[in-house]
């Protein structure tokens, strides 16, 4: 690993991968971050483990085309460094990473945030019992060690991803004990004037309607417009009980529930970084602020796939490659002609791409209880705080999520607010009437992952003959 490169990309998802190659095919040096042990993203993770087998078979054709774009990264002169964590970007894009568990300062003259989505923040009576998962996390266990649950599983939720991960659990042989599908029944009615928008992208739609169709045929029962989820049990999970679209309380036994709520862009890299975001009221969720490039409101700082709003896989890739180009033009290795004819291919793709997002969208919002849970429902999985503890406090601090943050240390554990933040944005604008965009999202500090102290102090420096100070190569490390 050298100290400087024109590009560092966090993220080697669909988004990161695009960009880092767009990026080096047009002169520049790109080094490829990510924290997993290989590329991928979430999406793609462990593609190449699993490429050729009848494993990768079940999970689809989707997730099977990431090999290819992994298999032309590694043949790329793009430098990678996996199982590594970006802890802190300053001025003049100086990039702190951990590798290793010791630290490296790389010097950038751009930045490529590619760091996707994140399951969003789903607070529910009982979610945090041992037996109670994110959909997502079980797509995890099973792209990374082929693990399936033993016994048929229980789904709670909306949105595409569950479908997909029971298609896939009933190929490798699993089985699906129900699906609690908890979007409103009035989705169905706002969301029809979108459809034939989206029928211009029909693939993507008549796949979704092949996987309920094979869920109908494996006789998995579903209960639509469900609300009132709740995880039943004292020490571990014994069973899921939700109201049926009819209000009849209905409660089965089971040991393992997966629930998913939909996806929002994992933005805290962008939001530490000082770029501006606005509130999407289609997809609820703030995104940053980007111009037809991905170049973010502080200049030198691109966002491209997911993390700049929710647009899936293919487009992520679309517009990886478009930022790669844009990069190149900011930092004058093209001319703004040569982009613009370069990049025409991949926005009428992405356009098509793009156009089914509003029916999705629309489909597939989430009710008003995963934003408002009951008060004596836990918020603050790291400082265990409810949500009533913290609408107490937000109708005496006024939308101030700083002083409410202050006041209960919601936001503060681990997690940095990935998982509660949403949530006491939203219990904050219910207590002040005001609108969740007003609100804002909490603080983003460094460090932006979590890191000993041990990684941060073993950053060691040496002062070149002009005065300037770089960091030690790992070779030339010595202790102080």
């Amino acid at each position: 690993m050298r100290g400087e490169y024109d590009l560092v990309v966090v993220g080697a998802g669909p988004a990161g991968m695009a960009g880092a190659l767009s990026s080096a095919e047009r002169g520049l040096s790109v080094l490829l971050v990510d924290e997993q042990a290989a590329p991928g993203g979430q999406i793609w993770r462990a593609v190449d483990r699993n490429d050729e087998s009848n494993f990768s078979k079940s999970l689809g054709d989707d997730y099977r085309k990431g090999a290819q774009l992994t298999r032309t990264l590694r043949d790329s002169s793009v430098e990678t460094c996996f199982n590594a964590k970006v802890w802190q970007v300053e001025d003049q894009f100086k990039v702190f990473l951990s590798v290793g568990r010791r630290s490296r300062l790389v010097n950038a003259r751009a930045i490529l945030l590619a760091t996707g989505a994140q399951e969003r923040p789903n607070p529910f009576p009982g979610w945090n019992l041992p037996g109670v998962m994110t959909v997502g996390a079980g797509q995890i266990l099973m792209k990374n060690g082929g693990s399936i649950p033993s016994k048929p599983v229980w789904i709670a939720g909306t949105g595409p991803l569950p479908l997909l991960y029971m298609k896939q659990l009933l190929d490798l042989g699993g089985a699906v004990a129900g699906y609690v599908d908890t979007a409103p029944a009035s989705n169905l009615w706002r969301s029809l004037p979108l459809l034939p928008l989206a029928l211009s992208a029909p693939k993507n739609l008549f796949k979704g309607v092949a996987w309920l169709v094979k869920l109908r045929r494996a006789g998995v029962p579903f209960y639509r417009a469900s609300d009132g989820l709740e995880a039943v049990g004292s020490n571990t999970l014994e069973a899921v009980r939700f109201r049926s679209a009819r209000k009849q309380t209905l409660e089965f036994p089971t040991d393992l529930l997966l629930t998913h709520e939909g996806v929002v862009p994992s933005v805290h890299f962008s939001m530490a970084l000082g770029c501006e975001h606005e509130w999407d009221p289609a997809q609820l969720c703030f995104v940053p602020r980007l111009n037809s490039w991905g170049e973010s409101s502080r200049a030198g700082i691109f966002v491209s796939g997911d993390g700049g709003g929710i647009a899936g896989a293919d487009a992520a890739v679309e517009l990886g490659i478009i930022a790669g180009i844009g990069i190149a033009t900011k930092l004058g290795v093209i001319s703004e002609q040569t982009a613009l004819a370069s990049a025409a291919s991949s926005r009428r793709k992405l356009r098509r791409l793009l156009s089914m997002r509003p029916f999705l969208d629309a489909l597939y919002r989430p009710r008003p209880e995963v934003f408002f849970p009951s008060d004596n429902t836990l918020v603050c999985r790291c400082e265990c705080k409810t949500a009533g503890e913290i609408r107490s406090v937000a109708k005496e601090c006024g939308a101030d999520l700083a002083m409410v943050k202050s006041a209960t240390r919601a936001g503060m554990g681990p997690c940095q607010g990935r998982q509660c933040g949403y949530t006491i944005a939203a219990l904050i604008a219910e207590a002040q009437q005001a609108s969740q965009g007003s609100v804002g999202f909490l603080n983003i500090r460094a460090p932006l992952k979590p890191v000993t102290l041990g990684e941060m102090a073993n950053l060691s420096f040496e002062v070149t003959s002009n005065g300037e100070t770089t960091p030690f190569s790992q070779t030339s490390r010595r202790s102080k």
